[in-house]
């Protein structure tokens, strides 16, 4: 198994990844081929792949952020199971953070992720593929380590159609300190306002999130 970075739409493994996207997550959380030129180039995105002879088995995409030495999981696909997958791609984008963080003189405070809610939405089925089940993922999550930020949770939908996508939670790993139990929420208002800064057609209901967000202090982490 290799761990392989895709900086173009033109490589021939970013197919077979758009390809997968389309089939595990639902539309609205699928940016468009061609959209995804300049993302793949912006060197601050990093998005990677798995490959098992000449097939794409998973994927990750993150970013770090130095500015706040913090990352985003922005998502992961395990296409199959039986392979280790979700560890190999864990560990390798663990890793590189961690190098990024000390090429920083830091050390990698910790990483945001988006996790659907199963008890809340339950018709995402990801493609049919079981360890993609929310149910499984929001475990994984919390068997890493994530913790879920106590507020009500929407995000813009990738259509950049002007609609709210809601029945997620915005979580966060606590690597420097894993007793953590709030943050800052200008963090998360910052990073959340940078990190939707290329949609253009922003929902009301998350413009009145991030306005929330502006009147607290702290925000708390709580069990995933």
């Amino acid at each position: 198994m290799e761990y392989i970075r895709i900086t173009s739409i033109a490589d021939p493994n970013f197919k077979k990844l758009h390809n997968l996207m389309g089939e595990i997550f639902p539309p609205e959380e699928v940016l468009e081929y061609e959209l995804w030129k300049e993302p793949l180039e912006d060197p601050s995105i990093r998005v990677f792949v798995a490959v098992d002879g000449d097939e794409v088995t998973g994927a990750t995409e993150y970013r770090y952020y130095p500015d706040w030495n913090i990352a985003m999981t922005d998502f992961t696909i395990i296409s199959k199971p039986g392979l280790s997958l979700g560890r190999f791609l864990a560990h390798n984008r663990l890793t590189d953070l961690q190098q990024l963080a000390k090429e920083n003189g830091n050390e990698l405070f910790g990483m945001f992720a988006e996790i659907y809610d199963p008890y809340r939405v339950e018709q995402h089925e990801f493609g049919g593929v079981k360890v993609m089940d929310p149910y499984v993922r929001r475990e994984v999550l919390s068997h890493l380590g994530y913790k879920r930020i106590d507020f009500s949770y929407v995000h813009p939908s990738w259509k950049n159609n002007g609609e709210a996508v809601a029945g997620l939670d915005l979580c966060f790993m606590p690597i420097q300190d894993e007793g953590l139990n709030s943050l800052p929420a200008n963090l998360v208002k910052d990073f959340l306002t940078t990190y939707y800064s290329i949609l253009t057609n922003k929902p009301k209901d998350w413009l009145e999130m991030i306005d929330r967000l502006g009147k607290k202090e702290f925000v708390s982490l709580l069990p995933l």
